[in-house]
């Protein structure tokens, strides 16, 4: 757990980080995501495929061109005739985490900030998915540097998500331009060779050009949407005068908060873009999680993990 801990940036006022990741959260998550989502760690996860690997599939008579060194000589000793071992062949779970760190991600008025939940999510999720001699890849978007690792193992695979998540340069990772969900998608799709598990972090708000990325990378993986929300984005307090800034465009309006008119239409336009953003993660068969920035975010990750995968 010594790296695991690493991971996590020392807290500040501004910003609070992801908070505790209890051992037995993580194990659930681990449980959660190996076994529920389609894919399983390896050793559990069946290929459908014969071919190199541990697991015996079948015992067949030889055929010419066959392998003699898979001459299973027990069975060609009992049965008078040559017989081969057919193996499973092995494969690894891929993961690949799409991560939002686009300015709007840095707003929180709860506990935290969305990135420090986004941040929480990267590092449970880069954990369980490097387990067993699986592989992570991650695709950033939303900031000035977005980039892209392609899959990798164990400690090297949560280094680099360390050096995404601090901001830091990395040789081996590419400047993707994936400045819009939509792009990261797209860019996902063309990086991810063989199905797998496709996790996307973000709160879901600008630009919405994803839809048909979404669908398109929804034919060939397993996607998990965490919508990460925070309570005011929902509701205006009333509070008064008020400047309100878009952090995507820097857009600023001055509403007066004490009218409760104002803070109805508010809440009912709010309720209607997340009712749009949840219809668009069902059609293309998304399973689709929200967090929030108050209370414990890893927990209801873990709970709706449990409940296993669309049918």
């Amino acid at each position: 757990m010594s790296l695991l801990r690493s991971l996590r940036a020392e807290p500040t006022p501004a910003r609070p980080g992801p908070g505790p990741l209890p051992d037995a959260l993580l194990r659930a998550l681990e449980v959660s995501i190996g076994r529920r989502i389609e894919g399983l760690l390896a050793g559990d996860y069946r290929s459908t495929r014969h071919g190199e690997g541990t697991e015996l599939a079948q015992v067949r008579p030889y055929v010419p061109g066959d392998d003699v060194r898979q001459i299973d000589w027990a069975v060609t000793a009992r049965t008078g005739e040559t017989h081969v071992r057919v193996q499973m062949a092995e494969r690894v779970l891929v993961t690949w985490l799409v991560l939002d760190t686009s300015p709007s991600m840095q707003f929180g008025t709860a506990d935290r900030t969305k990135a420090d939940v986004a941040e929480g999510v990267a590092i449970a999720v880069g954990h369980v998915a490097t387990r067993r001699g699986n592989r992570l890849g991650l695709v950033t978007f939303g900031d000035a540097a977005p980039r892209a690792t392609p899959p990798r193992q164990g400690r090297m695979a949560l280094i680099g998500l360390l050096n995404a998540l601090r901001g830091e340069e990395e040789v081996s990772t590419e400047r993707t331009g994936a400045t819009s969900l939509g792009e990261a998608l797209r860019r996902t799709s063309a990086l991810a060779r063989q199905r797998a598990v496709v996790v996307v972090a973000s709160d879901f708000r600008g630009r919405f050009d994803w839809r048909k990325p979404l669908l398109q990378l929804a034919g060939s993986h397993e996607i998990v949407a965490v919508e990460i929300r925070d309570p005011r984005e929902q509701e205006l307090p009333n509070a008064g005068a008020l400047w309100l800034v878009d952090p995507e465009t820097g857009k600023q309006v001055r509403v007066d908060t004490r009218s409760a008119k104002l803070r109805a239409r508010f809440a009912a336009a709010a309720a209607e873009e997340r009712t749009v953003v949840a219809r668009t993660l069902a059609s293309a068969g998304a399973r689709h999680v929200v967090l929030s920035t108050s209370g414990d975010w890893l927990r209801t990750l873990a709970v709706y993990l449990r409940r296993g995968p669309r049918r």
